[in-house]
């Protein structure tokens, strides 16, 4: 079978016939990378080479994003108010980044249709985006101070969005969508429900039934404690999330009794890494009946950290391959 084929019928819920994907949701820390360089990994590889290093099936996420301008500082905004997002918002949703995007995947193409290449177009959410313009703390605050522009963000989002998908389904691609978040953090949702449903849910809506109708699943990418927004998820269309971070307090295993339907992709505690074979075995014995269950491929819980070695990733990814031919055995 090819890469492709493995990772559409676990999305699927079917059995594929010898392993489920091995692959990474998300690129390795820079800092990491450039500690493996120091122990004899290539210097300078792009991720998609990484991935050919290490044996892994490959994933390729297409970007499409609204140019925003660059921020003062991490976590800082660029608009204080309407008059500047009218200042930025006429550059920020040009056609020119649907093209050069779409450029890039159609290149793609010859690879994805042979199957070694699964592809996912990766939008920002109607949280993240915002944010990116009030910065951090503003933005919070902006649900209670200035309702009105986040609506008109939001609004100009999704015409972009869905610009952007309308053109890439041209292309019979990609194999499922996925948006930006980060919108929870260790201890939970960074808004209420009622935020939610005001100022997010009625974007989505749409936008995933266009995604359904045109046979695709929908992830958000979300950090964090996303326990108490699957339902939010689920009503605004979403099919799963991930990264699933062990170090927030997510129970994969708690999640697939309650939701036997939901798609989920990560969930191996990164923190069991460097611990030596017995505490990488162990971690992957928690998540085995996950694994079995199907509509799960596993993952690191994020990014690997550079606490881990060379050696240790490589013993992790011998493991995980066992694994992931281990789980075939019994899935539902």
């Amino acid at each position: 079978m090819t890469s492709r084929e493995r990772f559409l019928m676990i999305l699927d819920g079917k059995k594929p016939d010898d392993r489920i994907p091995v692959l990474e949701i998300a690129p390795w820390w820079d800092r990491t990378i450039k500690r493996w360089e120091t122990e004899g990994m290539p210097a300078n590889l792009t991720f998609e080479q990484t991935a050919q290093y290490f044996g892994l099936d490959e994933l390729y996420g297409a970007g499409c994003y609204p140019a925003v301008p660059p921020a003062r500082g991490h976590g800082a905004g660029i608009i204080n108010g309407g008059e500047d997002y009218e200042r930025v918002r006429k550059d920020m949703y040009s056609d020119s980044i649907i093209e050069n995007w779409l450029d890039t995947v159609r290149n793609l193409k010859p690879r994805h249709d042979s199957g070694e290449l699964v592809i996912c177009a990766v939008f920002q959410g109607f949280f993240w985006h915002p944010r990116a313009l009030f910065g951090i703390e503003p933005h919070l605050y902006a649900f209670y101070d200035d309702p009105g522009l986040i609506h008109t963000i939001n609004r100009d989002l999704l015409e972009f969005n869905m610009r952007a998908l309308q053109s890439l389904f041209e292309t019979d691609m990609p194999d499922y969508v996925i948006y930006s978040e980060d919108m929870s953090y260790n201890h939970g949702s960074m808004v209420s429900k009622e935020c939610f449903d005001d100022f997010i849910l009625p974007y989505y809506l749409g936008l995933n039934q266009f995604t359904h109708q045109n046979g695709l699943k929908v992830f958000m990418d979300s950090d964090g404690d996303i326990t108490e927004m699957i339902p939010w998820i689920l009503n605004a269309g979403m099919d799963g999330i991930y990264p699933l971070e062990r170090q927030a307090g997510i129970d994969i295993i708690k999640i697939r009794d309650e939701y036997p339907q939901f798609l989920m992709m990560g969930g191996y505690d990164k923190m069991a890494m460097n611990q030596g074979e017995e505490a990488i075995r162990a971690e992957f014995e928690r998540i085995l009946p996950v694994m079995h269950s199907g509509r799960y491929i596993p993952s690191v819980d994020h990014q690997t950290p550079p606490g881990v070695s060379l050696e240790d990733y490589k013993l992790y990814l011998k493991i995980l391959k066992e694994y992931c031919k281990k789980a075939v055995n019994e899935l539902n």
